[in-house]
């Protein structure tokens, strides 16, 4: 199965997240499909940038989405 989540960069305590869509058996932040935003939770307000056309895209293939990207698309007006 096909999910779009969040792999984790950044140093340590200074998290830094890109929203990729990857295959549900991968570990978090090993390889991906193709990498579909950015969200930073340390500026104010959060920064969140993801390219609407291919996360629909990928929704309509099938992609599952996970809780926290869902509430990340829905802010940044991606129709799930």
């Amino acid at each position: 199965m096909v999910k779009i989540r969040l792999k984790r960069m950044g140093a340590h305590k200074r998290p830094f997240y890109r929203v990729v869509v990857a295959d549900s058996r991968t570990p978090r932040d090993g390889r991906f499909i193709e990498e579909i935003g950015t969200y930073n939770p340390l500026k104010d307000p959060a920064e969140i940038k993801i390219d609407v056309e291919a996360a629909q895209k990928w929704i309509s293939n099938g992609a599952q989405p996970t809780d926290t990207v869902r509430a990340l698309l829905k802010k940044s007006g991606v129709e799930l």
